[in-house]
């Protein structure tokens, strides 16, 4: 691109003016002149002395334009023809400091979306986005313009949610492992945290001598609703030990006011609803499985037990099992009443149970 540029006659001795270019070089759509062009423009006025209304008309400019590219002519020279940053002197309303590194703190040790951890510090989330943008940390997820992808297909996420409390429960059981008597490998390393496990008192040993630690069977129910969750942790997985706990379960949804409809399971979860078919309070649930080799369908459950995982079984390093599951109820209850959700804007489960507090019986 080449800018055509002559001399006026009746303008001036030595005066370089603008006459209509082959094709215009412009930094945006909006801008009427170039660097180059403002340079001729504040020489005009500045060596050449012309005024400032003559050179706004004939640079189609207006007159505080012209003065003030003749103002940084004197001032700063050609160096002065630069665009200059928009950026203020000073933001008084920019996040403190101080806050933005509790948001890269929590971010970095509990690896918490962007809502989450607004929740938790009573913040804006746009307000923490902008904060992990500027530290790259933001998520590193797939994203189209509307929707979310699903990391293992590439296919478009299809979310549901049943319209009332209890038309579908979920039902689901997670197994981490048990925490040796000082503390696992998780708070001393493995060394340590292996002779911690040969102290501890256990059923048996392996072939290879080791303690069997053994394993916490968490079995959980959450409303597909609500997100009203349900917790206990049992010695096992069979059919009985199951059976008992989805019969405490009713009684803790029925409690909250909620009739469970539908309950969903994946397939080889051992829960015999037909033979519980003659008692009155399961005469009227429906059992539904999961399919085969996919966990999705269960996902409400699925991300319950991460969120279970990340927030209380390893959120801190716990000196025994004993601890570790004291803990249980208190986080229980503050992801029911307290937490903030993100499928219910920021609102707690307890906030769509119809009888939360007993007082509707």
């Amino acid at each position: 691109m080449m800018l055509e540029w002559g001399r006026a006659s009746g303008f001036g001795v030595g005066c370089d003016v603008y006459t209509e270019p082959t094709e215009a070089l412009v930094i945006h759509a909006n801008a009427p002149l170039t660097p180059a062009g403002r340079l001729r423009l504040a020489r005009c006025v500045v060596q050449d002395g012309w005024s400032l209304r003559r050179a706004a008309e004939r640079f189609q400019v207006s007159v505080s334009t012209v003065k003030r590219w003749a103002d940084r002519l004197r001032e700063l020279g050609e160096a002065g023809m630069v665009d200059r940053s928009s950026r203020p002197r000073t933001s008084p309303g920019r996040t403190p400091t101080r806050t933005e590194r509790r948001i890269v703190k929590v971010r970095v040790l509990r690896r918490w979306w962007p809502d989450r951890i607004a929740s938790h510090l009573g913040l804006v989330a746009s307000t923490v986005h902008r904060v992990l943008v500027r530290y790259r940390l933001t998520r590193l997820t797939r994203l189209t313009r509307l929707t979310r992808l699903d990391r293992a297909t590439g296919r478009v996420v299809r979310r549901y949610e049943h319209a009332e409390p209890g038309d579908l429960v979920h039902v689901d059981i997670k197994k981490p492992g048990n925490i040796p008597d000082g503390g696992g490998h998780r708070v001393h390393g493995r060394q340590v945290g292996g002779r911690n496990s040969q102290r501890t008192v256990t059923t048996g040993r392996n072939a290879y001598r080791n303690p069997l630690i053994g394993y916490g069977f968490l079995h959980n129910a959450v409303d597909d609703h609500s997100r009203l969750a349900y917790t206990e942790i049992l010695p096992d997985e069979t059919s009985q030990t199951a059976t008992a706990f989805w019969g405490r379960a009713q009684l803790f949804f029925r409690t909250n006011g909620i009739t469970v409809k539908r309950v969903l399971t994946r397939q080889r979860l051992l829960l015999p609803l037909p033979a519980l078919a003659r008692h009155p309070r399961h005469r009227r649930i429906t059992h539904k499985r999961t399919r085969p080799y996919r966990p999705q369908t269960n996902g409400k459950v699925e991300r319950f037990n991460r969120t279970l995982l990340d927030e209380w079984a390893y959120a801190r390093p716990y000196l025994s099992e004993a601890e570790r599951r004291a803990e249980l109820p208190h986080w229980l209850h503050t992801y029911n009443h307290h937490r903030g959700h993100t499928a219910l804007k920021g609102l707690p489960p307890a906030s769509r149970v119809p009888n939360l507090t007993g007082q509707y019986t």
